[in-house]
């Protein structure tokens, strides 16, 4: 690991140069890693895992959707994919990916295969911070780490497939075998990771759970609404509406912010949006402070954990998150989106 300065502060980071695939490859050589749940990050790490040389099975039900996807994208039933029991038992390292809820039902099952100098592999630290609320308590003979991806397992695949990489960060739980750090650290390198930077289990969920609440979505969509509804208040034409609020963001400015940063964005629109843009982020950031202060202490007394596990173990979870979604689709500002979209050039 090397220290690297980030805004004056100095954190641990491990890059592709210090840990490079070949050896990641090495350090793995002799393991079979098991990725039990095939949703959200599983695809991508799996077949990330798969194309850089490392010997990687699916454990999934079947019949499911998400079989047929492993199927589809190339595991063979009987070879590299398997029930979830199968795939544990053969497994030396346990990539736990399914969603939290399903990570408590299926604890009691996975807690079997965890033998002896085995690895469970986390890319969240929801059911190990929570553990008084979700169960899952690993036996003290395995090692325990994350690799976390800071995007989806939809973006990790795509970078991958582009040359690039998707940040995460890592964090060993638990060392049972003396080499928990090298293992996790050659996993991070394996499903594609730009850079790892270190941090706990507990951090990992906090920042986690804030972020998903806060402004990469909750709040991203909250004051989108929020413009949107104001400018239609005010005589603004739906298109005209949605392309201030949403298309010049999406499409333009925050990839270049991406790029550059907010300070290469400023000194690079006109004098009026520079003018515009400094004397109003500190009224925005001053009246959402406290919104942010609130969410990260419902987040650290585990209350955002216990909704969570709540609303998505329920069995018609499905059927009002779809009623959820259907709220915001069906609304004008996105089904106005929806003709922006079709409207691009090229779509």
């Amino acid at each position: 690991m090397a220290l690297m300065n980030f805004g004056g502060v100095e954190e641990n980071v491990v890059t592709r140069e210090e840990f490079p695939l070949a050896k990641a490859r090495e350090v793995l050589a002799n393991e079979t890693i098991a990725v039990i749940g095939y949703g959200v990050q599983g695809p991508g790490q799996a077949l990330n895992l798969k194309d850089n040389g490392f010997k990687v099975i699916v454990g999934q039900r079947s019949p499911s959707k998400s079989w047929d996807k492993a199927v589809r994208d190339g595991f063979v039933p009987g070879v590299t994919l398997f029930s979830p029991e199968e795939a544990m038992q053969q497994a030396t390292i346990i990539m736990y990916l399914l969603s939290d809820a399903a990570q408590i039902a299926m604890w009691p099952t996975v807690q079997k295969h965890l033998t002896t100098g085995k690895a469970l592999y986390f890319s969240h630290g929801f059911g190990i911070t929570y553990k008084d609320r979700t169960g899952i308590v690993p036996p003290k003979d395995v090692d325990v780490f994350l690799a976390a991806p800071k995007g989806s397992g939809t973006s990790l695949r795509r970078l991958f497939q582009e040359g690039k990489g998707l940040n995460s960060s890592f964090a060993v739980f638990q060392d049972a075998t003396g080499h928990a750090t090298e293992r996790c650290l050659a996993l991070g390198i394996g499903i594609g990771s730009g850079y790892l930077f270190e941090t706990t289990f507990q951090k990992e969920v906090y920042s986690d759970l804030t972020g998903e609440r806060g402004i990469l979505m909750g709040a991203l969509a909250g004051v989108m609404e929020a413009q949107y509804n104001v400018l239609r208040k005010n005589g603004h034409t739906p298109s005209e509406a949605f392309n201030e609020t949403v298309e010049e963001l999406t499409e333009s400015l925050i990839k270049l912010v991406g790029e550059n940063g907010m300070d290469w964005m400023y000194a690079n629109t006109s004098t009026t949006a520079q003018r515009g843009a400094l004397d109003w982020k500190g009224p925005f950031r001053d009246a959402t402070t406290p919104v942010f202060e609130q969410l990260y202490a419902k987040v650290a007394a585990g209350e955002e954990a216990q909704r969570s596990i709540d609303t998505n173990s329920q069995d018609d979870y499905r059927v009002k998150l779809e009623a959820e979604l259907a709220e915001i689709r069906d609304s004008e500002m996105w089904q106005a989106g929806k003709t922006v979209r079709s409207l691009r050039p090229g779509r």
